[in-house]
């Protein structure tokens, strides 16, 4: 049996506002098919060039499963195919072409890790997994001149960063060219109504909205969400080494979340929980005028709890009192057998894999950011006895403890 949908003007206009930056062609459209009852079918398409979901997934993760809640039929593509060809959106080079196999062994944990979101299990309306190497790999020479019929060379030329590769005298390689026909060609196999993706995402999307019409002669909406940025502007995910990832502990998520700058709090107030619009807009003028931790602190038990449910999230916020505000050791902490009976400091830190690099052990050292039981170290020439207990630090939340 399918779920009934609902067409509850105010969640229809929640959905199709909130985090939202853009609806083609028009909010107004797909405002008018969803309160006539049509049941869309939707998706979001996940690059899988890492083993890990991030928030930056999570937000989009989030928009689906309110569709699905709407009682649409929501799809969550694995682009195994396309990952395979590697998308060449915000980049400045050609990215590294995965193998079948790793691409594979990336996305192998997708829906365990979108299931902390998304309902795979709802009798009536599952979210659906699909892969997008069943049509793709079917395609034949002949098919995919026929699809590059679709596009102009001048058309593909328009994106930003082909544009400032020709400028800088770099390479853009024949199958970044084809990318977007490929990804396109994703809604034209599974005739879908919807599409949501990030806002990066907008030029794909809309290729596909070109060829629902000239294939399938029906109209694609096409939802272009917010990013989550950092404070320079660059979006969280896995190239930028930045993201939180659904993986994470508890207590990482929290961490994370209190260690970004306070203009992410509202914007990710907005993306990331289900915090009334209202209730946020109040934050927002009571942030400015006095300390926003107390805010802060709210968002990021809302985000493990919107994860990873309450539990988690009481006990991420006490350990981050704990350890943050009251400067006590974490409870639980990773351990370390180390054989060695003295180690460089340098050698040592490495070993524990707190740092991932000689290099980077040493720029630590001259900032001050490590630290041997509770001790600054000064000197990377510094000889370490290693010893049962000892406590090794990096930062406010790095921590290993040494066994022997």
């Amino acid at each position: 049996m399918t779920k009934k949908v609902n067409t509850d003007p105010k969640l229809i206009n929640e959905v199709l506002s909130r985090g939202v930056e853009r609806v083609y062609p028009d909010k107004t459209e797909l405002e008018k098919a969803m309160r006539s009852g049509q049941r869309l079918r939707l998706y979001n398409g996940i690059d899988p060039s890492g083993p890990c979901l991030h928030l930056g997934h999570a937000v989009v993760l989030r928009k689906l499963r309110q569709f699905q809640e709407l009682g649409h039929e929501v799809i969550m593509l694995i682009g195994d195919f396309t990952g395979m060809i590697g998308d060449p959106t915000d980049k400045s080079a050609t990215r590294r072409q995965l193998a079948k196999q790793e691409v594979l062994n990336n996305c192998q944990d997708y829906k365990k890790q979108a299931s902390h979101i998304l309902d795979f299990s709802d009798k009536d309306n599952p979210v659906l997994i699909k892969y997008n190497s069943t049509w793709n790999s079917k395609l034949d020479f002949a098919d995919v001149l026929d699809l590059a019929s679709d596009f102009t060379v001048q058309q593909l030329l328009e994106r930003d960063m082909f544009e400032r590769r020709v400028t800088d005298g770099k390479p853009i390689h024949l199958h970044e060219f084809l990318y977007p026909l490929i990804q396109g060609y994703d809604s034209v196999a599974m005739a879908v109504d919807l599409e949501v993706g990030g806002n990066d995402q907008t030029f794909n999307m809309l290729a596909g909205r070109d060829m629902v019409k000239r294939h399938l002669g029906k109209e694609k909406f096409v939802l272009a969400m917010k990013l989550l940025e950092d404070p320079t502007g660059k979006k969280m995910g896995k190239t930028e080494g930045n993201m939180i990832t659904l993986v994470d502990k508890p207590e990482e998520m929290y961490g994370k979340v209190m260690s970004w700058t306070d203009g992410m709090i509202v914007p990710g107030f907005e993306i990331l929980t289900n915090v009334p619009m209202t209730e946020i807009n109040q934050m927002d003028a009571a942030m400015k005028k006095g300390n926003p931790r107390d805010y802060k602190m709210r968002l990021a038990k809302e985000i493990v709890t919107g994860l990873l449910g309450t539990p988690a999230a009481q006990k991420a916020e006490q350990e981050f009192i704990k350890v943050f505000q009251k400067k006590d050791k974490p409870d639980q902490m990773s351990e370390i057998k180390i054989r060695e009976k003295k180690l460089n400091v340098v050698d040592l830190f490495v070993q524990t894999k707190l740092v991932s690099s000689k290099s980077e052990a040493r720029r630590l050292v001259d900032q001050g950011g490590l630290l041997v039981n509770d001790q600054v170290v000064k000197d990377i020439n510094t000889e370490i006895e290693v010893k049962k207990g000892m406590i090794l630090q990096r930062g406010k939340r790095q921590f290993v403890r040494v066994i022997i």
